[in-house]
């Protein structure tokens, strides 16, 4: 008998916790907004989709008793069309955190209007790291990667390796910009000079003037301050140039695995980059990507889905935590408390600034005969600890960090 009164008490305690939790329509609601058919479609696009619902699965929603829904959407990398898309999943849609947006133009406009709706957003595409500098929010987590961090691996590994002279190839907004502006400057501080830039319209598909004025510069690197479908037309338009085999050589400032599927290993052997996650670097993250691969396009994923992925696991855990996901700010600050733990990011920690912490990685492509496997491109040069690979706090002018 004393067995079923304590059943029975431990029954009603669990039937209480869950109703004490407060989801905002009885739903916890995750918005994917990105690129889906444009330049940047396969750095993120329906595969970010597919990472957030994995992440989902992976927490284990449904047995714990959370209705969690996700929805996907295109903002074409327009900001007037992300605000207007965020603006009307919160408010008509019921959404509770908008997840990814690449293009950081699009990322900038979008935070505004979480941090004016009280919501919360994981920025895992956008690069500019303005998100973190003067335009931080208690309601944003930069999760996977940033243009510090970016210039930081990729523009010191290069000018200490000799490329001392710079010409940059740069997409004319937002995100051009900072990557430009924090490559430069850490160029700049290791010795390095810039001795030209051109600013290219965005989106683009023809180089080749921008091209021919960057090899008539003689710069040693040529530093592509661009992303995705536009990377991709500038080194094959440089390869038809024979800017390579001139002497100069390309630097990738921001490049993902499918550029280098596109490109083949031909094209892209022995460019070097800086990247938050690769695939094949470990058991966990090859785990996940032959998990992620057939439900998209057989393709493995890039560091963006793996940050939706990763992002979206840690604020479910926060939100269980709270019982609530209404209140934004108070969700971020809960994560921000909580230490990380994922499968493909591993152990870390987010700042007051909203900065995710982790480990950066400096990558080569493989040349032709060094793979041996489908997706088998890449090779970890160096590991960039995580106190070293993002922006000292106290030089971001983030408003939310004293001092």
């Amino acid at each position: 008998m004393q067995k079923v009164i304590a059943l029975s008490a431990l029954a009603l305690a669990l039937a209480c916790g869950t109703a004490h939790a407060q989801y905002s329509g009885g739903v916890i609601k995750i918005g994917v907004m990105n690129d889906m058919s444009g330049v940047y479609a396969d750095v993120s696009g329906p595969g970010g989709v597919e990472a957030a619902k994995m992440a989902v699965e992976d927490f284990g929603a449904e047995k714990k008793g959370m209705k969690v829904e996700v929805i996907g959407g295109d903002h074409q990398n327009k900001p007037d069309v992300g605000s207007n898309m965020a603006r009307s999943w919160i408010d008509t849609q019921g959404v509770d955190v908008i997840v990814d947006v690449p293009t950081s133009s699009v990322a900038l406009a979008v935070n505004q209007v979480v941090k004016e709706k009280n919501k919360v957003f994981l920025a895992s595409g956008p690069a500019t790291s303005d998100l973190t500098g003067p335009q931080c929010s208690p309601n944003l987590v930069h999760w996977t990667y940033d243009t510090w961090a970016l210039a930081n691996g990729t523009g010191k590994a290069i000018v200490k390796t000799g490329g001392d002279t710079w010409f940059f190839l740069t997409a004319d907004y937002a995100f051009g910009h900072a990557l430009e502006r924090d490559t430069a400057a850490v160029v700049e501080k290791n010795g390095g000079k810039v001795i030209g830039k051109v600013r290219t319209p965005f989106p683009g598909t023809d180089f080749s003037s921008f091209l021919l004025q960057a090899q008539s510069s003689k710069a040693k690197i040529i530093g592509l301050a661009n992303a995705g479908g536009e990377t991709i037309n500038s080194i094959k338009q440089a390869a038809e140039f024979g800017i390579t085999q001139g002497g100069q050589n390309l630097a990738g400032l921001l490049v993902f695995i499918t550029d280098v599927h596109s490109l083949g290993l031909k094209t892209a052997q022995g460019l070097i980059f800086t990247s938050a996650y690769y695939w094949d670097r470990n058991d966990a993250s090859r785990d996940f990507a032959k998990r992620f691969a057939p439900r998209y396009k057989g393709h493995m994923p890039t560091m963006v889905q793996a940050g939706v992925y990763a992002s979206v696991l840690h604020y479910l855990k926060a939100v269980e935590a709270l019982k609530n996901d209404s209140d934004g700010k108070a969700v971020v600050a809960k994560m921000k408390e909580m230490p990380t733990d994922d499968p493909l990011f591993g152990k870390g920690t987010i700042r007051a600034d909203g900065r995710k912490l982790h480990d950066m990685y400096l990558l080569e492509v493989k040349k032709p005969e060094e793979s041996k496997a489908p997706w088998d491109y890449l090779k970890v040069r160096a590991t960039i600890p995580a106190a070293e690979a993002f922006r000292p706090l106290n030089e971001g002018k983030c408003p939310l960090v004293g001092g």
